[in-house]
């Protein structure tokens, strides 16, 4: 079915033959319908704001939507957006030739959050949180001026399981990124339809798809950062128990209320015995 037309759009143009990019190509398909079916993503006739860093997981989300578009499967309009934050050196005619290429329609956004992170965060600490409210902030700003009702963002399975151990380590809280979120203010809404694809689907597709990964010079560059740490445990649970991360992954899509400590999420106040002493030894 997901894998029986070649070269179905110019991003998928030159896909290797192979069987094993085959598969590959149709099992990201295939989760990232999931995703989107599972999670209420779809809104007829709607418009996103699909954000592109450059990096391999945007390229493979670009390309599974617009595979799912081809096919009749996603029926919106889809503008892609790079903000271009004013890292030095950043190569800031790669994606707009990339896009132009293409055929996608898209905006390229400047705004120097760079400077403002590397002057507000103080030396030794990491730029990742003001980087990403800053960016954040600019991207709601540009979909409500292009009239999109969603935000979509790159984000896959295996950053879903790092923010969960971020949070539950240093947080204090269960807690990670969510498939749809709904913003402060209500009008807007984030996607995330990469959420049950493993990171290392996107490195091998995007890499056997030869796109111009641009990488993150920012918060890339730091040491000893905390995601990096959760990152290299995985990894070791990983091979020491191949199938760890999905394993994990399928907890968080399975939680049990009653089986937590949360009294906000469960009435343990409320939870009395139906049954007797004498109703049970008459």
């Amino acid at each position: 079915m997901l894998d029986d037309i070649d070269d179905i759009h110019p991003l998928l143009a030159g896909a290797p033959k192979t069987t094993e990019f085959r598969k590959l190509r149709k099992r990201i398909v295939r989760n990232v319908r999931e995703a989107i079916d599972a999670y209420g993503m779809i809104e007829p006739g709607a418009r996103w704001l699909v954000c592109l860093s450059g990096g391999k997981d945007s390229y493979t989300l670009l390309a599974a939507l617009y595979e799912l578009q081809w096919r009749g499967l996603l029926p919106i309009d889809v503008l892609a957006c790079n903000l271009d934050q004013g890292q030095p050196g950043f190569p800031a005619t790669v994606l707009p030739e990339f896009l132009e290429q293409m055929g996608v329609p898209h905006r390229i956004e400047y705004q120097d959050t760079y400077s403002i992170v590397v002057d507000k965060v103080p030396e030794g600490r990491t730029y990742c949180a003001l980087c990403s409210r800053l960016r954040r902030g600019n991207l709601y700003r540009i979909a409500r001026e292009e009239g999109c009702s969603a935000i979509v963002l790159g984000h896959h399975r295996d950053d879903i399981l790092e923010t969960f151990f971020m949070n539950l380590f240093h947080g204090g809280r269960i807690a990670t990124m969510p498939p749809k979120l709904l913003n402060e203010e209500g009008d807007l809404l984030v996607y995330r339809p990469l959420a049950h694809v493993a990171e290392v689907d996107c490195e091998k597709f995007a890499a056997a798809m030869s796109y111009p990964i641009i990488p993150c010079d920012l918060c890339g560059s730091q040491d000893g950062l905390q995601r990096q740490q959760i990152k290299k445990m995985l990894d070791g649970w990983e091979a020491n128990s191949p199938g760890r991360r999905q394993v994990l992954f399928r907890a968080l899509t399975n939680v049990r209320p009653s089986h937590m400590l949360d009294p906000a999420l469960f009435d343990f106040p409320g939870l009395t015995a139906t049954r007797t002493r004498d109703d049970r030894n008459p």
